[in-house]
């Protein structure tokens, strides 16, 4: 079974994640999207959160599945049993930070790296600008699902934010 692993933070998940997860879902027969649970920083969304989101999100696909992780993404890789991981990238700034990781995930496991190249639509969409946007009272109904706009919404306005 060819297997991939899409990881990220997705705080939150955007349009830009899910087109690289649902490409993804046609090339393997597999894709597990890795939530990384990052103890040093406080997300918007709480893990739980963000998974059931991204659950809601890839429910169209019958071979994406969702799971969280800590620590090194190669650790991860062995335990779902996938090979490849699949990262999307924007721009000349992301190829560089990417390549030294999939060169250490290479080094480190054998684990591949796989680049697939953000729809144009997306190029400049990440979910620090989502956030930063709707916080300031834009719109960032394009870039995110509905039910992520819902939510999105709702948690800013319980912290007293437009």
């Amino acid at each position: 079974m060819r297997r991939a692993v899409c990881p990220g933070s997705f705080d939150p998940v955007t349009n830009g994640h899910l087109d690289i997860i649902g490409r993804a879902s046609r090339l393997f027969d597999e894709v597990i999207v890795g939530v990384l649970i990052n103890q040093s920083k406080t997300g918007l969304f709480t893990v739980d959160e963000r998974i059931e989101m991204l659950r809601e999100a890839t429910g169209g696909y019958g071979n994406v599945r969702i799971e969280s992780f800590q620590g090194l993404l190669v650790d991860f890789c062995r335990t779902v049993q996938a090979a490849v991981v699949v990262k999307g990238l924007r721009a000349v700034s992301d190829f560089d930070y990417e390549l030294k990781m999939a060169q250490m995930n290479i080094g480190l496991a054998g684990v591949e790296t796989l680049f697939m190249p953000t729809n144009p639509l997306y190029s400049f969409l990440s979910s620090s600008l989502v956030k930063e946007v709707a916080k300031w009272g834009g719109d960032v109904s394009a870039h995110v699902p509905d039910h992520v706009l819902d939510a999105l919404r709702d948690r800013l306005a319980a912290k007293g934010v437009h």
